[in-house]
């Protein structure tokens, strides 16, 4: 692709296919979206579209289409059998055809008719389409991390606050009883004054797309050691033999978007890009966003975040196929005197949130729940008055939000906040354990050119931010 093309962030391979496609579908709205066909009344409905279609937007659009009053009527993916498979689920739930492919998100985001929009896209992607959809007045629900870097969260939460828009994260563990629960316990006292937390979350890498066996085997590795792709770098036959052809139902040119251009590796795109920090962020960046928000929620520091971080984390060469962290432990201090640790790949921090206080203790996590006094999980004493936000669906919090105009119960700036730590983790381990300052009220990174440099990244190929940083 030369760089004129690259300006606009399409190939002229996809701009004419996607022109063509325009030219042959007239803009009409779905009869299903206009109440027609024994659907809904338009008034009480949320029409949505919705972007990427790998791990998360399935589901996410499984739950979306069980709700009577929301409409999906547009999906949206770069890899045409994902797009196809999007339509096609759509399609298949309300027995229509009614459901519009689009092959760039800028096109859907357009659509007036489209209300709100799900967006399950790399990491490297997060930023570019949310800023485009609140700038478009789209409600946004957003999957985490909130973004690829801390200036990318900034410039979503200024897009989003700016155009008054609905956002909810899918840090959907706050829609569970047991993850509220262990919060009021904690935010009610009964463990005393907070000392410390631990944040405890996944290591290593894992293979989620299903890809590296045929990989490893051509390279002569056994088929279960995914590992050794964090150990395949360019110049070697290893290397040599994993970088192929993009297939042609993807447009990889746009996939790769703001990121820096690399050679394709089918083993570092769909669902596994999380293991390049080109595109993603490790395991710290995928579950910082889950069990540290919890973690926050608990102290009551949804609007706030630590001062000092530091990280160490071991890393595979910074070319290497796969090249996050697979082991990782960052100490923040906080206001209050309190200390957490965030680690991954260290068994004395337990996986998901503990809060350690000077009358007890709790944890919480996906498999179970536990406390220094486990009837606090049971009923809470009569004397705790604080009761936290209740949803018991993450989804349907969204669209009841989208509706009533209220906040959800993971607002951008929640989200911002909650991902932080890692970000400044992250910093800290690329620098060498570098101890970082970090002025809440400004978001600033103190006294430290270098470390401030990698709040941000620089964009490639011409692309822009709806709401630059």
């Amino acid at each position: 692709m030369n760089n004129s093309s690259r300006k606009n962030g399409i190939s002229r391979r996809h701009f004419l296919a996607t022109a063509g496609a325009a030219l042959a579908v007239p803009t009409l709205i779905p009869a299903s979206a206009l109440g027609r066909e024994g659907s809904t009344a338009p008034s009480e409905r949320v029409v949505m579209g919705v972007a990427g279609w790998g791990m998360q937007g399935p589901g996410n659009t499984g739950n979306f289409l069980g709700f009577k009053d929301v409409q999906v009527i547009a999906a949206c993916d770069l890899d045409a059998n994902h797009l196809r498979a999007a339509v096609n689920t759509i399609n298949g739930h309300y027995q229509n055809k009614d459901c519009r492919p689009y092959h760039d998100y800028r096109e859907m985001m357009a659509n007036r008719s489209i209300d709100a929009v799900m967006l399950a896209v790399p990491d490297n992607w997060h930023a570019l389409v949310a800023t485009e959809a609140a700038k478009n007045k789209k409600d946004i629900y957003g999957e985490k991390p909130l973004a690829h870097t801390i200036a990318e969260q900034q410039a979503i939460v200024r897009a989003v606050e700016q155009n008054d828009r609905i956002w909810q994260t899918g840090s959907w563990q706050r829609s569970v009883r047991s993850f509220r629960r262990a919060c009021e316990i904690v935010r009610n006292g009964l463990i005393g004054k907070v000392t410390r937390c631990e944040v405890g979350l996944p290591s290593g890498h894992y293979d989620f797309a299903g890809s590296a066996p045929a990989l490893l085997q051509e390279l002569g590795q056994p088929r279960n050691n995914s590992e050794y792709l964090a150990t395949v770098v360019p110049g070697t036959p290893d290397w040599n033999k994993a970088v192929t052809e993009p297939p042609p139902e993807l447009d990889y040119d746009f996939w790769i978007g703001p990121a820096r251009m690399e050679p394709y590796i089918k083993q570092r795109i769909h669902m596994d890009w999380r293991w390049n920090y080109n595109i993603g962020g490790g395991q710290l960046m995928d579950w910082i966003g889950h069990h540290c928000d919890i973690a926050h929620w608990g102290l009551g520091f949804d609007h706030n975040g630590p001062h000092e971080v530091e990280g160490h984390g071991e890393f595979p060469p910074k070319d290497a196929l796969w090249n996050t962290s697979p082991k990782y432990r960052i100490h923040c201090q906080y206001p209050e005197d309190i200390k957490m640790v965030i680690a991954g790949g260290y068994p004395d921090i337990r996986g998901g949130a503990k809060w350690i206080g000077t009358d007890g203790w709790v944890w919480v996590d996906r498999g179970g729940y536990d406390a220094s006094n486990i009837d606090w999980f049971r009923k809470l004493p009569a004397s705790c008055k604080i009761r936290l936000y209740k949803s018991d669906n993450h989804w349907r919090n969204f669209i009841d939000c989208v509706k009533s105009r209220k906040p959800t119960i993971t607002p951008a700036r929640t989200a911002h906040h909650s991902t932080i730590p890692g970000h400044l983790g992250l910093i800290s381990m690329l620098l060498g354990g570098r101890k970082l300052r970090w002025d809440v009220a400004i978001e600033e990174i103190l006294d430290d050119p270098e470390a401030t440099k990698l709040m941000s990244r620089p964009y490639h190929h011409g692309w822009k931010l709806a709401y630059p940083v």
